[in-house]
């Protein structure tokens, strides 16, 4: 015999209730987030403005917990951002971005990733996405560097988080989300910045005594102090910026080389870089230095030549 509530069985109650939950979304989370591949995902981070993709995997419940969770502010971030939100599976692509790999919540402005750090919670994903809608980290090179970050001084322009990288390497590339999730955590604090040591940032390197990349270095109020931990995580980067410094060594920070110095420190760090050169011996090193001298001299030479020649020139118009 059926029992009847208000007319209606309580066997149909139940079976609306059984359906309600087996075909409910949250059962369903796996699809959520429109899934893309590889190249549909490297379309669109060159092609968007603002593009937040999940790196998943199948079977991983941890992953569906923070993709349950991005899809819950999808709209949100659409009306806020204008950003598609994509998820990408069992994709070489996410040790691009993560260290840790899946599952990975990455923020792509203009084609720049930055890495979210944090619990798998609406709330908190959507507020650090939001703060930073702009690429925070700074490029610099031997032409600006000194003059925006005013390092020998310790002046006015606040403390400064330098990661010196090359384009040939591997370990600078993969970091790079990492360092922007860096800086929008600091960027009321501090400046985050990169120098590119294999384009034109190669003398700042040298000023440091930078030989290896990544290489993070500090500079705070005229000292600088190097980052020595083995493992580089957003965590360790933030607490090193903002209090672990100071368990490093502070040293002074040197003043630009002359270009004589520095060509020498090019010599050093290419035999560094290249032991193979060593094998020269010290008749090629000995060349090396003779030209080094040669150059030095003669760009010496020419700029009294034209100092000269300006006096000159200033008399004959007086």
């Amino acid at each position: 015999m059926l029992l009847r509530r208000g007319g209606v069985s309580l066997s149909v109650s139940c079976s609306l209730i059984l359906a309600t939950l087996l075909f409910s979304p949250a059962w369903t989370k796996n699809d959520v987030v429109e899934k893309v591949s590889d190249n549909e995902f490297l379309n669109l981070i060159q092609t968007e403005k603002h593009v937040v993709t999940i790196f998943s995997k199948p079977n991983c419940p941890k992953c569906d917990e923070f993709e349950h969770e991005l899809a819950a502010i999808r709209e949100t971030l659409v009306d806020s951002l204008d950003a598609s939100i994509v998820k990408v599976v069992s994709s070489p692509l996410a040790k691009l971005y993560s260290p840790t790999l899946e599952p990975a919540i990455v923020f792509f402005r203009h084609g720049s990733p930055m890495l979210y750090h944090g619990a798998a919670n609406e709330e908190e994903i959507l507020h650090k996405l939001n703060r930073c809608p702009e690429p925070a980290v700074k490029s610099l090179n031997d032409e600006t560097f000194e003059h925006l970050t005013q390092a020998a001084t310790g002046a006015t322009t606040g403390d400064w988080l330098i990661m010196f990288e090359k384009r040939t390497c591997v370990k600078s590339q993969r970091l790079q989300a990492v360092v922007e999730a860096v800086a929008c955590e600091l960027k009321v604090k501090m400046n985050v910045a990169r120098v590119d040591k294999s384009n034109d940032g190669g003398a700042t390197g040298r000023r440091f005594g930078v030989m290896d990349t990544p290489t993070f270095i500090l500079f705070r109020h005229g000292k600088m102090y190097r980052y020595e931990l083995d493992t580089i995580s957003i965590s360790n980067l933030i607490d090193f910026a903002t209090d672990f410094y100071r368990n490093s060594k502070a040293e002074n920070v040197p003043t630009p080389k002359s270009p004589f110095d520095d060509f020498t420190e090019m010599i050093v760090e290419k035999m560094h870089e290249n032991p193979q050169i060593v094998k020269l011996g010290s008749i090629g090193l000995s060349i090396l230095i003779i030209l080094a001298i040669f150059v030095t001299l003669s760009g010496k030479a020419k700029t009294v030549a034209k100092s000269n020649q300006d006096k000159k020139d200033s008399k004959k118009k007086t």
